[in-house]
């Protein structure tokens, strides 16, 4: 989905990690149920992961306790097992499509650009695909990666890693685990740099689910939106290595469950206002 572009059939759900794996998850629940509920046929992408099989035995649980009809498992260690005829058939046939935690990096370098990657958002923009991720998962999404960096030292210029993400989300910058990891730093930094895109950094065990150009927010926690685009001054054009960021003018929203945001006009709204 382009912020903007009005063209996405399937949801985003975007979630900021450590998302309850029981029955009585909000967050897993809602993914099964857009996915097709009985019907749901979920392929798991554990391909950031340190333990693919694993963690992807764990979805698997949790998504046949929640009913889906099908879960499969993407099995892909290097970039050539996303090119096989059977692991694109399975992203063919879902409905859901899940990516687990682990390095976000992993999930650039194997998927990107492949046949996988093609079908993911071809079938996500036509076909009603929803696509979802955690942790690793959600950093992925945006078409500019937080790839890494601590946020006690964000402010020095050149601390923090961007990289191309997977560009689910355009014009967004996403980060995870956003009140337990402390990373408001980090992500004031990476909109002053990016200042053309939202920052959106979640809670764990929170989500936003994006449906033509607004999200709302489910879960335990809340969502903190950061606009750079009405800065009123910056020193970052100038910094060098190790320098100290300035900013002036930021904008902050903070969002709890059931609260809604329209990307395109970037304004937060109620969720019983139409959008």
């Amino acid at each position: 989905m382009k912020v903007n572009e009005n063209e996405q059939k399937g949801a985003l759900i975007i979630i900021g990690g450590a998302e309850n794996r029981s029955a009585n998850g909000r967050i897993l629940q809602e993914f099964v149920k857009l996915s097709g509920g009985e019907k749901a046929i979920i392929a798991v992408v554990a391909v950031a992961s340190r333990f693919p099989i694993e963690t992807s035995d764990d979805y698997k649980r949790v998504f046949t306790e929640l009913g889906a009809a099908e879960i499969e498992y993407l099995e892909i260690n290097e970039r050539e097992d996303a090119m096989k005829s059977a692991t694109i058939e399975i992203v063919k046939r879902a409905t859901g499509v899940f990516f687990t935690g682990g390095n976000q990096n992993r999930i650039t370098q194997m998927l990107a650009g492949t046949k996988i990657d093609e079908i993911l958002h071809r079938r996500n923009e036509t076909d009603n695909l929803i696509i979802a991720g955690t942790s690793a998962g959600a950093a992925m999404m945006s078409n500019i990666m937080i790839a890494g960096g601590m946020p006690e030292y964000a402010f020095y210029f050149g601390t923090i890693e961007l990289r191309p993400g997977m560009n689910f989300l355009s014009g967004v910058l996403i980060d995870q685990h956003f009140e337990q990891r402390g990373r408001l730093r980090r992500l004031l930094a990476a909109v002053a740099e990016h200042s053309r895109d939202l920052g959106v950094g979640i809670d764990e065990d929170t989500a936003i689910i994006v449906e033509k150009n607004a999200f709302r927010v489910i879960g335990e926690g809340t969502v903190t939106v950061v606009d750079a685009s009405d800065v009123s001054f910056t020193n970052m054009p100038e910094l060098g290595k190790d320098e100290l960021l300035t900013l002036f003018g930021v904008k902050v929203h903070i969002l709890a469950p059931e609260y809604r945001f329209d990307l395109r006009e970037r304004l937060p709204q109620q969720i019983n206002l139409n959008l």
